[in-house]
């Protein structure tokens, strides 16, 4: 029953997403082909869980999704241990997205935060860097959206409630924008 049950309630967190964000995500990837086509990358981020998500949308885009396509710049701010523990000790790990925004973001860049709490305040910090930069911020939120949902171009808020759910959701939008992507090229 517990199965079940389970697979129930994610089925009712997919609908929401089909039912409320499903144009949201195409004005996403609309956004990173653009940014593609016109020789800018994706940056994405996020914590724990998160931060899985982060590099494994990065890794679709380089490496290849479904399609032989041409191999596209996309990186995950959360994969380089040194660099995190660093910027962690020397300053604050409130930084250490922000930090990294301010070396390799440029206008026409597509930075992407990933947070299930809408709340992550080292995500809040680089996506407010990277907006003031001139980039397409966008965000992969859960539960209400929290503070990041009115600071980005473009919040994709799974309002439900349960972690692994959004979690679930995520990857799910995020491999509809690989596909997307995909369709492009």
């Amino acid at each position: 029953m517990f199965v079940q049950q389970q697979a129930d309630e994610l089925i009712k967190a997919v609908m929401y997403v089909k039912e409320h964000l499903a144009d949201k995500v195409e004005t996403l990837a609309a956004e990173v082909v653009k940014a593609f086509k016109n020789g800018h990358k994706v940056i994405l981020m996020g914590n724990g869980g998160s931060a899985s998500d982060a590099q494994h949308i990065a890794a679709e885009f380089v490496g290849r999704f479904k399609k032989e396509r041409p191999s596209l710049p996309a990186l995950a701010l959360n994969t380089n241990s040194s660099t995190l523990t660093a910027i962690g000790n020397d300053y604050s790990y409130d930084v250490v997205f922000s930090r990294q925004i301010d070396g390799f973001a440029q206008p026409g860049d597509v930075v992407i935060g990933i947070s299930t709490s809408g709340n992550s305040k080292n995500v809040y910090l680089a996506l407010g860097l990277a907006k003031r930069k001139g980039c397409f911020t966008a965000a992969f939120l859960g539960k209400d959206g929290g503070t990041i949902k009115d600071m980005c171009d473009l919040p994709l808020v799974v309002n439900v409630k349960d972690t692994p759910h959004i979690q679930a959701c995520h990857i799910f939008m995020g491999h509809c924008t690989c596909d997307l992507v995909d369709q492009a090229y």
